[in-house]
């Protein structure tokens, strides 16, 4: 059932056989002042932000307005309050030398987050590693940085590597992304079917009682169905899923079908809808990426380089992929303008897209149980939700839709943070009892 439309809204009708005609302009503008209303006094929270420690140096950081999709200008400009940012590593061999490079990466996102908010502008963001902490820093007028880690490949076998990135400041942690790690089987399983534990390894389960033990919020958007299912088996604390959307509306592996729904109801944990077109509209965004392809394509062709699908990243040479990620976002922007100009080209992914997954995650789990995220700079990005600087177009929609200013005020932020209150307070209460 779709919420119930606020008080403040009754006087506002949405369907097309109760408007009025001559009060359609008003309307529209009076929905939006709501909107912003609303947008302006509830914390705004993404769980899943990338970061690239190139833009974290004293000449250029997100003190600037950079080419990134999340930087302080554009969360200023959005109303966008807490954006966690990812230690995010790639995964390579279940080695001790894999995971030792891994760490090396992993450290130096913790030291470039830390660098924003203690050294490069620690008047305007700080660090929060609870709920009071985001409160405060609000109050205080700040924005707020929040640290999640995506892929515990890094951490090796040596379970006590927990408890440091505990104490550098993460607060929820997936077990595996793109690839079987150590602990669990991926999500990336169901392409060919392959799996190394069907489900978590002995590792992964010992992993699961540190981060309940730790107040470490345990998140299933990458691991498997079946890892997902042990993991909420295990855990004495309520879980999440940091960027993933509804697999009945999107047929894709990242996303969570109704039975992962109802465990996590069950389990009181939340889903933090995510803004990835691929995740949200398989079909339309599919289009429109093939669509553009051939516009990259000539406009690549006209500088004299060469455009690459992502499925062909792992062929490039060394230098080939520095050729194209040096190039990739002026070829996108050009592309853009050329398409924009044109007046064939398939509709995008947007807003509209991404709240039918919100709406059907609270139709199946309930207003408790949902949030919302976007994968910026790590490939999400929709219509309307681009960057950080659109982020009141998602609340404006969810007014259209009917949601109450305290159901949005769920959606965005307060449902994650109760989350990470029973997780930490479950941690109390286990330290107490052993």
């Amino acid at each position: 059932m779709r919420p119930i439309l606020s008080i403040i809204l009754l006087g506002f009708v949405f369907s097309c056989k109760e408007a009025p005609k001559k009060d359609t302009a008003e309307t529209v503008q009076d929905i939006e002042a709501i909107a912003r209303k609303i947008h302006e006094e509830v914390i705004t929270l993404d769980t899943h932000a990338d970061i690239n420690v190139k833009n974290f140096t004293d000449t250029l950081n997100y003190t600037q307005k950079l080419d990134t999709q999340v930087d302080l200008p554009k969360m200023n400009a959005g109303g966008l309050d807490v954006a966690w940012f990812i230690v995010y590593t790639g995964q390579d061999t279940l080695t001790v030398e894999g995971y030792a490079k891994a760490k090396e990466n992993a450290m130096s996102k913790f030291k470039a987050i830390y660098q924003l908010c203690e050294e490069f502008a620690p008047d305007k963001i700080g660090l929060a590693t609870n709920s009071e902490e985001v409160r405060t820093l609000i109050a205080e007028g700040k924005k707020v940085a929040m640290i999640g880690v995506e892929n515990a490949y890094p951490i090796g076998e040596d379970l006590s590597e927990f408890e440091t990135y505990y104490n550098l400041g993460a607060r929820y942690i997936s077990l595996s992304h793109n690839g079987h790690s150590q602990f669990c089987d991926s999500n990336t399983g169901e392409e060919d079917n392959v799996w190394l534990y069907n489900g978590l390894s002995n590792l992964g389960k010992e992993a699961v009682k540190e981060m309940n033990r730790l107040g470490i919020m345990i998140d299933v958007s990458h691991p498997s169905k079946e890892s997902m299912k042990q993991m909420i088996a295990l855990s004495k604390a309520p879980i999440i899923a940091s960027h993933s959307s509804a697999r009945a509306l999107c047929n894709h592996s990242r996303n969570l079908d109704d039975e992962q729904l109802e465990l996590m109801k069950q389990n009181g944990g939340v889903v933090q809808t995510v803004a990835f077109s691929s995740y949200l509209n398989t079909e339309k965004h599919e289009a429109l990426a093939e669509y553009m392809k051939g516009i990259y394509s000539e406009v690549a062709d006209s500088l004299g380089l060469k455009w690459y699908d992502r499925s062909q990243f792992k062929t490039l040479t060394d230098t080939e992929r520095t050729t194209f990620f040096s190039n990739y976002r002026n070829i996108m922007a050009l592309g853009k303008e050329k398409a924009a100009k044109r007046t064939d080209v398939p509709p995008a992914v947007n807003v509209s897209d991404f709240v039918d997954h919100i709406d059907y995650l609270v139709e199946k789990m309930g207003i408790d149980h949902v949030g919302i995220s976007s994968d910026f700079d790590g490939g999400g990005g929709i219509e309307g939700w681009s960057d950080a600087s659109e982020t009141f177009n998602v609340t404006l929609e969810l007014v259209k839709r009917g949601y109450t200013k305290k159901q949005i005020a769920q959606l965005w932020g307060e449902n994650l943070l109760r989350v990470l209150d029973e997780v930490q307070a479950i941690a109390k209460e286990m330290k107490q009892n052993s």
